[in-house]
């Protein structure tokens, strides 16, 4: 089990400890709104406790909050890029001082581990630092033109940025997604997750005051809120992380304004075992990819596992030994190293796809139940599950389940094998295990996808690009390509 984290006790943390929000409303013009839409509920996951009613945006609200961004893109583009940045460094330093605050409250709404959480935190403060210290790259370039004549290129901003992100890391997504456009000099309008809203309006309420009014607005709500900020004509940016289905959704309602999309979608990505493997590093980095912390919930977990018919019975003793370690509990418990499954929804879902590998053929070698454990009787739990005996063309090697669900697939031949990697719709991620760096080349150029790890799984580095081919999205993030995304290129041609 993990350690606990500095000054929070090793047990579940006492409700009462959980500080939620004071406001529930919109916050758009440096100001609290009540919503025309009204309000709903949200949930602990974890437990089935009642965590309130929060604001649920209509097509109105929408529009008052990109009004209220847009009012504030003048005074916002011209600040000088060194106060944008020293305004972005002060948020950052109240995300890392209500961390485990903050963290609390996402454990107790998504359902992910505190400890998890934290780190989310953390990393949603290094990325505002991150994008800070990058505002004087958002550079130009001079043309030559001869005598009498300079040409120059300049970036400037969109205006408005609509972001709509998912549940499975709610503060993480919604900070740090925000910092590249802040940076870049644009205002945002902030989706956060229906599922799980409370973090987002706790982080308006600790740095309110620090942007100037309407710089940053977060609406929340269901479908109606997300639509009607995608196709709101006066946001000529939208940017998604969410479902396929979610971002065609996306990208039809920006079409037929023209609108500058990018999006990070799902993914059912291979991990890749050679037969010259460390097999100890191979069958740890298998488990550590899949993400099972927050019960497989996330685009970018390692889900089919690719071993070589001469290692496979040794891979997966050590997989069925490491999974061992990840035992769903309490997310409020600094402890717990696999949380609960965000909603009644996705729980039936994953359920649905575990009944259908068993329905196709497939070997249910661990997990695939519910737990035992009394203290989790109310909540979206799932054990962690590995299918062995799964053919490439199963249901379950080939939808995105977003769940704890590993699918084992045997392989000899590597023509074939690659043939079966590529041939889902998605192309997020990819991890290869491997000691012959000529075979660890080869094999990261063969598969169809835009994040690659050779002897890891799992982490992301910041400063390197994140995305996906086919299906699993559009632009790179976490990087300085994702802030000069936020940018349009402008020429100017002076005559002397």
């Amino acid at each position: 089990m993990s350690g606990t984290i500095a000054g929070m006790p090793a047990r579940a943390a006492d409700p009462a400890a959980v500080r939620l929000p004071a406001h529930r409303d919109l916050y758009y013009g440096g100001r609290w709104h009540a919503p025309a839409g009204g309000y709903a509920d949200t949930w602990d996951p974890a437990t089935g406790t009642n965590l309130g009613a929060c604001a649920h945006a209509d097509a109105s609200d929408v529009d008052a909050a990109v009004r209220a961004a847009q009012a504030a893109f003048a005074e916002w583009s011209r600040i000088r890029p060194a106060d944008r940045a020293a305004a972005m460094r002060r948020i950052a330093a109240v995300l890392r001082e209500h961390a485990q605050e903050l963290a609390l409250l996402d454990a107790v709404n998504c359902g992910n581990p505190v400890a998890e959480m934290t780190r989310d935190v953390l990393a949603a403060a290094a990325q505002f630092d991150f994008f800070a210290g990058l505002v004087t790259e958002i550079k130009g370039d001079t043309i030559p033109m001869g005598e009498g004549v300079v040409n120059l290129s300049v970036r400037e901003p969109y205006g408005v940025v609509g972001r709509i992100v998912a549940y499975n890391h709610p503060l993480m997504f919604t900070a740090a997604k925000s910092a590249a456009p802040l940076a870049a000099g644009n205002t945002v309008v902030m989706k956060p997750p229906v599922q799980a809203p409370l973090s987002a309006y706790r982080w308006m309420e600790l740095i309110d005051g620090i942007l100037p009014p309407g710089v940053l607005n977060v609406v929340s709500g269901g479908t109606e809120c997300g639509a009607a900020l995608a196709a709101h004509p006066d946001v000529p940016f939208v940017s998604l992380i969410g479902s396929v289905a979610t971002g065609r959704a996306v990208a039809r309602a920006g079409a037929d304004r023209l609108k500058r999309i990018t999006l990070e979608l799902g993914g059912k990505n291979a991990c890749i075992v050679y037969p010259d493997a460390d097999l100890e590093r191979a069958g740890h980095g298998a488990v550590h990819g899949m993400n099972f912390t927050w019960s497989g919930q996330s685009c970018g977990s390692t889900s089919r596992l690719f071993v070589h018919e001469s290692v496979h019975d040794q891979i997966v003793e050590r997989v069925l030994d490491k999974i061992r370690h990840y035992r769903p509990g309490l997310p409020t418990d600094p402890a717990t190293t696999m949380g609960a499954i965000v909603s009644r929804a996705q729980y039936d879902k994953i359920m649905k796809y575990i009944d259908i590998g068993l329905g196709e053929g497939a070997t249910l070698a661990c997990g695939g139940r519910r737990p035992d454990d009394p203290a989790l009787r109310n909540g979206f739990f799932v054990e962690p599950t590995v299918f062995t005996g799964v053919r490439a063309d199963m249901r379950i090697a080939q939808e995105e389940i977003f769940g704890p669900v590993l699918s084992v697939i045997k392989w000899s031949d590597e023509t074939s094998m690659f043939e079966q990697v590529n041939a889902v719709e998605y192309g997020l991620t990819g991890a290869v295990y491997t000691r012959d760096l000529a075979r660890a080349h080869r094999a990261a150029s063969r598969i169809q996808a835009g994040f690659i790890w050779v002897n890891n799984a799992g982490p992301h580095f910041l400063g390197t690009s994140y995305g996906g081919y086919k299906q699993s999205g559009i632009g790179r993030d976490e990087s300085i390509e994702e802030l000069l995304s936020y940018t349009q290129g402008k020429n100017i041609n002076i005559t002397y």
